[in-house]
């Protein structure tokens, strides 16, 4: 039985997280492939104020922008959970997800800039992903121990691509 249906983009990362998060969560879901220059009806009668994907439909009812379609997930079905039980847990992983949330606007630079504002970006993301790597992840296999989490989830999009933009960019991160 499909449970909902999600709107997205196949190179989007943030398609991509709710796919992995319904996923993880053996959510039995329709995928609507979005055309980025001619987006339906239904995704901006979806979506009126961002008129972008990803959205999930659950039940009638759209949702929209990844973390809180994320969020929704986690809270509509509870089994294979993908924040800590524990209430402080559960805070430094919503930490962790806010850090890499902030992080789009430099990903974003990496692309809208050259020369010395591109390698100002590139720093900062090697800074910020050292950082990650030092704080969040220490020596756990995933952020939330031996099961991937919302964390994951979040950073794991960037993982995706981090190869093609280094090859493509010609950086190395």
């Amino acid at each position: 039985m499909v449970e909902g249906k999600l709107h997205g983009f196949w190179a989007s990362p943030f398609s991509h997280g709710v796919i992995w998060a319904l996923k993880l969560k053996e959510i039995n879901y329709e995928y609507v492939e979005e055309d980025l220059p001619n987006k339906s009806e239904l995704l901006l009668k979806y979506n009126p104020v961002y008129k972008k994907k990803p959205v999930l439909v659950h039940d009638g009812k759209p949702i929209a922008e990844s973390l809180v379609i994320l969020e929704y997930i986690e809270e509509t079905w509870p089994q294979n959970p993908l924040l800590p039980q524990d209430v402080y847990e559960r805070a430094i992983a919503r930490f962790w997800i806010k850090f890499g949330e902030e992080m789009g606007p430099t990903v974003v630079s990496l692309f809208q800039t050259t020369g010395e504002e591109r390698e100002k970006a590139r720093k900062q993301l090697v800074q910020k992903l050292k950082i990650l790597e030092e704080h969040a992840l220490g020596d756990k296999k995933f952020s939330g121990g031996e099961a991937i989490n919302l964390v994951d989830i979040e950073f794991g999009v960037l993982a995706h691509w981090v190869e093609g933009m280094e090859e493509v960019m010609g950086l190395q991160l």
